[in-house]
């Protein structure tokens, strides 16, 4: 453990003791087992996580996680880590509610960044957060029965509670779960809920609940007098091509002027943290891919950082191999600029410039998924990284073969092609996306002043990544609390601080040229480490010790958390008792509505470009 780790784990127990000072009968330590931080008392919640934001520094509440222990513990458990902006380790603090009447006041007027986050909980695990301005579902439709991550909840093709389920292991005698569920009797519906005389007024409710002062059966017939003003409700989506995915939004107009707009979220949803909760650990890593799908390696990496600060609790932990290292963040490097280059060309068809710009940005960007290809056998759902390092080492050569009567044979040596991408190719790309964006008049006029998120507010509302930094607070995961070797690699935070789309357009063009920066510095280390293992001990995984752990990565479009519980089995659990996905693309959303406010239906579509969100990221 370096000086400066062991200053700030001081830090947080000088923190703690603070707390326990102040609060003796309302904060403990949680003494579990391979858990941290604090319990505090729900009753005194609000109480607490004030000083904690104010007296304490911990002004970024990053993540808020429930946990069901049903089977352990009656209870349910919100976990929270709190960070200050000015860098350094979290301040794990936990509040514990009954199952049968779960209730744990809300923080969102401490941290407004929490709205999403108990909404979330709220919908999945039936916690109920008093003081919550708008508690209802986020992600299952409003008539959906029960809530579907709690432990004693099963859906209709139930089996059992961890794979690999004995149908298909070991004997392989595989059935369709379909074959044994009578076709209509798949679906469960709350007791009073009559099929017969179903009526659905989710639509209704969702309206009202909105606070907008327009009724859904009022706009439905115009020949009345209630519509006397140019108050109008808009739907935007689901189904249209500006809005990145099934999302939708939904916007009061005054005349042309924003009013309110409230996103609407969950089409996409598979309850993607359910299946991992079934699969073994290693299960979950091809999952992690099909979060933000464009940026594949870095959800590997952030999943392997959680389950190894796991393994490092049991005494055979061997720490990943220095080459392994040294890939990995060429991996994710590289990543970032895909996700970027992407971005940014996305962003200039929402703004109008359809296709010609994004077909420019594509183009290179195929370059790094050729070698991501040759090294993991994939172009987008690598499944690369692994626990204690990665699933291969990068191959000599680069090579392909004609499927098709006009395709391109290559063969490239695989150093040459990264030298030559590095060096040469990307910068060169950056550059001439420069060029021939950032001085046009149309992009600067449709941009500069629009979706302004003041720096306090980006703070509040937990947002992360390029839409935090564009905001001028210059808070980067790989320097405020550094993992793998990012301690050793020369490179700055990118900062802007207008606070709009000009800016976030500006930090991904700053974001990538300090990404050919780190991959300059990592090239000579894949030369100086070739030969070396790339796996701490390529057999097999240790069994996952008992605790809980919170690995997080700069991902390109913020911080991407892995909160892993392993519980249950004295002798290490093969699944997960929780994996929970703090997902930037669902919390940057928080901050959607109130930077509409003002603007415009077309500006609607260019800040939700500027976020840059992924639905499979959002939904889960």
């Amino acid at each position: 453990m370096t000086d400066k780790a062991i200053v700030e784990k001081t830090d947080i127990q000088s923190a703690i003791s603070h707390l326990k000072e102040q609060y003796p009968d309302i904060v403990r330590e949680d003494t579990r087992p391979g858990y941290s931080g604090i319990i505090v008392d729900r009753n005194h919640l609000v109480e607490v996580a004030t000083l904690i934001r104010d007296e304490l520094g911990f002004d970024y509440l990053s993540s808020a996680t429930a946990v069901d222990y049903h089977g352990i513990a009656d209870e349910m458990e919100m976990v929270y880590h709190a960070y200050r902006t000015s860098g350094g380790p979290a301040l794990v603090f936990k509040a514990q509610t009954p199952r049968n009447s779960a209730e744990i006041p809300s923080l969102i007027d401490v941290w407004p960044g929490a709205d999403f986050q108990e909404r979330e909980a709220w919908d999945l695990y039936g916690i109920k957060f008093p003081g919550h301005p708008n508690l209802r579902r986020i992600l299952m439709w409003e008539g959906f029965n029960g809530h579907p991550m709690r432990k004693d909840w099963h859906e209709a093709y139930y089996e059992e509670d961890h794979k690999p389920f004995e149908s298909r292991w070991p004997d392989g005698w595989v059935h369709r779960a379909e074959e044994r569920n009578v076709y209509g009797k798949n679906v469960s519906y709350p007791a009073d809920f009559d099929l017969s005389r179903m009526t659905d007024t989710s639509e209704e409710s969702l309206y009202s609940d909105l606070g907008l002062g327009v009724s859904v059966q009022q706009l439905d017939d115009a020949s009345g007098d209630a519509l006397k003003t140019d108050r109008l409700v808009v739907n935007m989506g689901p189904h249209h091509p500006s809005t990145h995915g099934v999302f939708r939004m939904i916007v009061t107009l005054y005349g042309e002027t924003i009013e309110t707009l409230e996103p609407v979220m969950g089409y996409l949803h598979r309850n993607h943290e359910k299946i991992g909760e079934r699969n073994t650990f290693l299960h979950n890593m091809p999952f992690t891919d099909r979060l933000d799908y464009l940026s594949s390696m870095g959800n590997n990496h952030g999943y392997a950082l959680a389950v190894e600060q796991l393994l490092s609790l049991g005494a055979k932990y061997q720490p990943p191999t220095y080459r392994s290292e040294v890939i990995r963040v060429l991996m994710v490097e590289l990543t970032r600029i895909v996700n970027h280059y992407w971005a940014i060309g996305f962003l200039l068809n929402d703004l109008g410039a359809f296709y010609t710009p994004a077909l420019y940005a594509i183009a290179e960007r195929e370059k790094i998924l050729d070698f991501f290809e040759a090294t993991a056998g994939s172009r987008m759902m690598c499944n690369y990284m692994r626990f204690g390092g990665v699933f291969k080492d990068l191959p000599e050569r680069i090579r392909s073969v004609a499927n098709l009567v006009n395709d391109r044979i290559r063969d490239f040596n695989t150093m040459d092609y990264l030298t030559e991408l590095i060096n040469d190719r990307i910068p060169r790309s950056i550059d001439e996306l420069d060029h021939f964006l950032t001085e046009s008049e149309i992009i600067k006029t449709r941009t500069i002043g629009v979706g302004y998120l003041p720096p306090e507010m980006a703070i509040a509302y937990s947002a992360a990544g390029p839409l935090l930094r564009a905001s001028g607070v210059p808070y980067d995961v790989r320097r405020a609390d550094p993992y793998s070797i990012y301690p050793e690699l020369d490179f700055d935070v990118a900062v802007r601080y207008n606070g709009d789309i000009y800016d976030r357009y500006l930090i991904r063009i700053d974001e990538m040229r300090e990404s050919v920066r780190i991959l300059k510095q990592i090239l000579p280390r894949l030369e100086k480490t070739r030969g070396e293992s790339v796996m701490t001990d390529g057999k097999h995984t240790p069994r996952i010790p008992i605790g809980e752990a919170y690995g997080r990565v700069e991902n390109p479009k913020g911080e991407l958390g892995y909160y892993v519980v392993s519980n249950g089995d004295p002798k290490g659990p093969q699944n997960p008792w929780r994996y929970h996905v703090r997902a930037p693309s669902f919390i940057n959303l928080t901050a959607l509505g109130p930077m509409c406010v003002g603007h415009k239906v077309a500006d609607v579509v260019a800040i939700l470009g500027s976020i840059d969100i992924v639905l499979g990221e959002t939904d889960r």
